[in-house]
């Protein structure tokens, strides 16, 4: 299976993540979803087969999710879930699809646990902050 990365551009979370699965594994698929959105049978199977919820998944700053009342604890999944297919933005990144399983990368280094990187291998982040892979 390629490795596909939902991912953003604008977010350095997931240009760390995108620059580990490139290291460590070679080119992923990159889908941009800011550009293509999300349809609802794309984004439900992915947060079923990750088992986040709407809700968990769901981008609290630098998104519209405050303005849209969406971070009130009583909004339904289903209200969240349908505001991320009107607006790709609230839907948190990056979510990366292996093998191994599909993960909300977040912080970036969870991405080691969806790769074969050498254990002990180490990945200098933008902010020059080194992690290593388990």
């Amino acid at each position: 299976m390629a490795i596909i990365i939902y991912h953003n551009p604008e977010c350095g979370t997931s240009r760390n993540v995108l620059n580990i699965l490139r290291r460590f594994h070679g080119e992923p698929q990159v889908i941009e979803y800011l550009k293509t959105g999300w349809n609802s049978e794309q984004l439900k199977g992915l947060f079923n087969k990750s088992n986040l919820t709407p809700r968990q998944a769901l981008r609290t700053t630098k998104s519209p999710a405050k303005e849209l009342g969406l971070l009130n604890p009583i909004v339904s999944d289903d209200t969240i879930f349908e505001a991320m297919l009107r607006y790709p933005i609230l839907v948190n990144r990056p979510i990366v699809c292996t093998d191994k399983g599909i993960l909300l990368c977040r912080p970036s280094e969870t991405v080691f646990s969806l790769i074969n990187a050498p254990s002990g291998s180490t990945y200098e982040k933008e902010d020059g902050e080194i992690v290593i892979a388990p």
